[in-house]
């Protein structure tokens, strides 16, 4: 492999890494703020 598609390969590797933490945390926050609103409603119910 020539040294040109070695540095493009390492670039989308640590951008997918990136972007994988970064989907994790919103898919994280996400599931919170979920959970914060079926508490609300559920403290109402009662």
């Amino acid at each position: 492999m020539s040294d040109i598609l070695k540095k493009i390969f390492a670039v989308a590797m640590i951008s997918g890494m990136g972007l994988g933490l970064a989907a994790c945390e919103t898919a994280e926050g996400f599931g919170r703020d979920v959970e914060d609103a079926g508490e609300a409603i559920q403290s109402e119910a009662d």
